[in-house]
């Protein structure tokens, strides 16, 4: 197949834009040229930008494409304006966060209502996986993933745990053990946007992993890690009166009864399994990623979010249990 991937080099674009090759498949990358020129050198680069010049885009024809970097119902317009009305496949990456609401102990399928509005990431993905629709109507799978994890993730919040565990000591471990987390490794959401589009699937899918507790996951980053670290359980309540951010001071954890988004990490993944997503077993996940972050943080070449160590011992100095 003759692929065009918008993006490439960061994330997602990088391991589908690999696994395309690894497949035998032709491929095209359009992006900024921006991050990892060293990347793919063989590759044919279609250079512009989805806010600015896409003529590079024009009278231009493939067989699917794999849209990682649009945001915006414009940024999508100009696209398919550009591909012109005869595209036999596009799959549009979005995301979980379309969705209005996440109220707490609900889960959530494809049909849940999406957010409205002309501001804001989940809004304006929402409106733009109206547009594409539009534009190629029957020819578009719409991918709704949440965390998306794995080597070569720029955010480094998944990371963090088994970066915490290989510090070992007592470990802030938030919310309930049983608490179930969602995720899916980026090397299997990339195959299976390869799938897709190979079989020309459309429809819209919860892109969601395994659904392990929060407490087999701390487990799996310890086992990888081979780490004697303690893992010392501070409830949601607990944490909120230290006034620790959800998800970005402690990734993976939001507070089960928060009226938003207490539910965001219940979402029903069956459809896209029944249209052909496989996971990897969590363990791999871990393993690889730790693999990847020991040499990248070396390199400085991810951030290191996350509660600091210094606020994570005030907090289990004034709660853990003695």
């Amino acid at each position: 197949m003759k692929i065009l991937v918008l993006g490439g080099t960061v994330f997602l674009g990088r391991h589908i834009a690999q696994a395309a090759l690894d497949q035998g498949h032709e491929l095209a990358l359009f992006n900024r040229g921006r991050h990892h020129p060293e990347l793919f050198r063989d590759v044919e680069r279609l250079v512009g930008d989805r806010d600015g010049d896409i003529s590079a885009l024009q009278g231009r024809r493939f067989d699917a494409v794999i849209d990682c970097s649009g945001y915006t119902p414009q940024q999508l317009e100009r696209t398919a304006r550009a591909l012109g009305g005869d595209v036999p496949h596009y799959t549009f990456v979005s995301t979980v966060s379309v969705y209005a609401a996440f109220p707490p102990g609900v889960a959530y399928d494809e049909h849940a209502a999406v957010a409205s509005g002309d501001q804001g990431y989940g809004p304006l993905k929402a409106a733009a996986e109206v547009v594409i629709e539009a534009a190629l109507p029957s020819r578009v799978a719409v991918v709704r993933p949440g965390l998306i994890v794995g080597p070569h993730d720029p955010t480094g919040r998944f990371t963090y745990w088994p970066q915490r565990m290989a510090r070992a000591g007592e470990v802030l471990a938030p919310g309930r053990p049983q608490r179930p987390v969602q995720f899916i490794d980026v090397r299997d959401l990339a195959l299976w946007c390869l799938h897709l589009a190979q079989h020309r699937v459309p429809g819209v899918f919860n892109a969601i992993g395994p659904s392990p507790t929060m407490a087999e996951l701390l487990e799996a980053c310890r086992a990888t890690t081979r780490s004697d670290a303690r893992c010392v359980w501070l409830g949601d309540d607990v944490l909120a009166t230290e006034a620790i951010e959800p998800w970005t001071e402690l990734p993976l954890w939001i507070p089960e009864r928060d009226a938003a988004f207490g539910g965001m990490l219940l979402a029903d993944n069956r459809r896209a399994v029944a249209a052909g997503l496989v996971s990897r077993p969590m363990h791999e996940t871990v393993q690889d990623t730790w693999a990847w972050a020991r040499v990248a943080t070396a390199d400085a070449t991810i951030v290191s979010p996350g509660l600091s160590q210094q606020r994570e011992a005030l907090c289990l100095a004034r709660h853990a249990p003695v």
